[in-house]
């Protein structure tokens, strides 16, 4: 009877291991470098609200906003990057070393990547479900007056 705890990888396992390890790093990557876009965009946006004047203008409410939102998103969108670079990191290092605690750690990062980006869709989701409801009852008390 074999050991069900013991799980050992074929040729074909491994090298879509590995294939999947340069695909991670490539959208990694490409993460770091869309939130370091992000921050400069919400510096960005900083500087230039700031020269827009405060007096009756509708802009002048929303300096400090919009930098505000871009921090935020950047913010939210770390995790999910840097999950997706440790995954690719550890299943690469595991894979060479033949080490199956690096390889599990990478499988760790690479659920924690799914989950957050599995409740992050479920977040969303909702909140159009929230905009739709409160667009259809704003609709449908301005139709009445």
């Amino acid at each position: 009877m074999e050991n069900p705890t013991n799980l050992e990888l074929n040729e074909q396992a491994i090298d879509a291991l590995r294939e999947s390890a340069k695909w991670s790093l490539f959208f990694a990557i490409m993460g770091f470098i869309g939130i370091g876009f992000m921050i400069i965009v919400a510096i960005f946006m900083g500087s230039v609200m700031s020269m827009i004047p405060s007096d009756n203008s509708p802009f002048g409410a929303m300096k400090g906003f919009l930098s505000i939102i871009y921090i935020v998103l950047a913010a939210l969108y770390f995790p999910p990057t840097y999950y997706l670079f440790k995954y690719s990191s550890d299943i690469k290092n595991g894979l060479i070393s033949k080490n199956s605690n690096a390889v599990s750690d990478a499988l760790v990062s690479l659920k924690k990547h799914h989950k957050y980006l599995g409740i992050s869709l479920i977040v969303i989701i909702a909140l159009y479900f929230i905009g739709i409801f409160a667009m259809v009852a704003f609709f449908a008390t301005s139709a009445k007056s």
